[in-house]
């Protein structure tokens, strides 16, 4: 009997948020546009054949198609379709407001990617943070569109949690609460002068939306499904099952000490709102209050750190770091994922083919997102004064660094080639230089203001 019980418990579990649920309510009436209204651009939104169809325009900026009324906590279904060689998406929890890029549509958009990236269902941070959840985090999800033809999209935001799935199947898991409500909206993105895209057409159906959702509305997540949180100093459940760890605890200075000091440094870095700032001072190398090192040496790893960086900025994370290799003025020894704001510092022209640029492997590999997938931009900066957030995954000599979730640099340790790379760079006087099999995890203090949080590691 009790299997008998589960089994059917499961079964109206699934029914209470299936096609029946009478909580449903349709937010277009099949006939016209009630209940929306058009911002920013000039594109033209019409209603046809119980569709909203969106028409592209030459020399206009994205155009939203929004409804009047905000949204919260909720299970938003729709249908859609769109010509190739468009881009758009469907917003949500967004807003508009004369203080914020005067009037700028902002907020969570669930991408609809025509192109070879393929990253529909994704979550972007329209005109504020940039890609949230890329489908690099899931790239199985990139197999779900079909170009051209409708597709069925849900979206789940409840709370903190933001879910998307693609015709049926799983795509973006995300936990941010940054928007917790605001518009539903339909976009047609600007083509700029492109002729040949003017008149191309985007069709939305069946959009519907069971309002004042709870967490018990929701599809169960698979497991296996990355979670891509952006909490502030804070671990997720999901995090925790899968063996993460804060490394800075938001608040304090445990755990950290200077790289050339038995304690934190006294001064040049301090905490302020959860986040830990390296002070500008006059741009030299570990001279004011020098690097930060991790009392703790780690071999394989995953680490995470959000930075932001201002304008001209310099600094580092590295890894494999030995204190004990320079006494002498400068930085400590290690492999280095670069952070530096490549447009306005004069380090990004200098080393060779860009190795000193934001993300590279600092003067020994370039960043370069292409290298890995040709349907990617060099590499995706949000840019300065917002965040960005590095990866770096250590497998044994396997080494990878990903900037905003994209994998931009590749490489292996211990090998005739990497030694050769080194005898070819400023760390050829350092013997054995990044071989070591553990060692301790520095941010950087190079003059400049930058910012890190969330900063977090998983030991493999």
């Amino acid at each position: 009997m009790k299997r008998v019980f589960i089994v059917f418990f499961t079964f109206l579990t699934i029914v209470s948020y299936g096609q029946n649920d009478e909580r449903w309510e349709m937010l277009f009436n099949g006939k016209n546009l009630k209940g929306w209204k058009v911002l920013n651009g000039k594109a033209v939104y019409k209603a046809e054949n119980g569709e909203i169809i969106g028409v592209s325009v030459v020399n206009s900026p994205n155009t939203f198609l929004v409804t009047k009324k905000n949204y919260g906590n909720f299970i938003l279904e729709y249908e859609m379709k769109m010509d190739r060689g468009l881009n758009s998406g469907v917003q949500i929890r967004s807003e508009s407001n004369k203080e914020y890029q005067n009037g700028s549509v902002h907020g969570y958009q669930v991408e609809c990617d025509d192109s070879d990236r393929r990253w529909t269902a994704g979550i972007y941070d329209e005109a504020r943070r940039g890609w949230l959840y890329p489908l690099e985090y899931n790239p199985e999800a990139k197999k779900l569109y079909k170009n051209g033809e409708w597709n069925k999209f849900r979206v789940e935001a409840v709370g903190n949690k933001i879910r998307t799935w693609l015709n049926g199947k799983p795509v973006a898991n995300l936990v941010d609460d940054m928007t917790p409500e605001g518009f539903i909206g339909l976009q047609v993105h600007g083509i700029g002068n492109k002729k040949e895209l003017a008149g191309k057409t985007i069709h939305w159906k069946n959009i519907r939306i069971i309002n004042n959702a709870t967490e018990a509305d929701m599809l169960p997540m698979p497991d296996n499904v990355r979670e891509v949180s952006y909490l502030k100093n804070t671990l997720t459940g999901w995090e925790k099952k899968h063996g993460w760890k804060l490394l800075w605890d938001g608040k304090t200075t445990n755990g950290w000490i200077g790289a050339k000091l038995d304690h934190f440094p006294e001064r040049g870095w301090h905490i302020e709102d959860g986040v830990l700032v390296v002070e500008k001072a006059d741009g030299a190398e570990s001279g004011n209050g020098g690097d930060i090192i991790t009392e703790k040496t780690y071999g394989n790893f995953i680490l995470e750190v959000d930075f932001l960086i201002t304008k001209g900025a310099n600094s580092g994370i590295k890894y494999f770091v030995d204190p004990e290799l320079n006494k002498g003025p400068g930085s400590a020894i290690g492999c280095e994922f670069q952070i530096l704001d490549d447009k306005n510092h004069p380090d990004a022209k200098k080393g060779v083919n860009g190795n000193r640029t934001l993300a590279s492997l600092y003067d020994l590999i370039p960043a370069n997102g292409k290298f890995f997938d040709p349907s990617h931009q060099v590499k995706r900066f949000n840019g300065t004064g917002t965040w960005n957030r590095a990866r770096i995954e250590v497998h044994g000599n396997k080494v990878c660094h990903f900037l905003n979730g994209v994998k931009v640099v590749e490489y292996e340790r211990n090998t005739q080639e990497w030694k050769a790379l080194v005898d070819y760079s400023k760390y050829h006087k350092w013997p054995d230089f990044g071989n070591a099999k553990e060692g301790h995890i520095l941010l950087q203090d190079h003059g400049d203001e930058v910012h890190f949080r969330n900063i977090k590691i998983k030991e493999l």
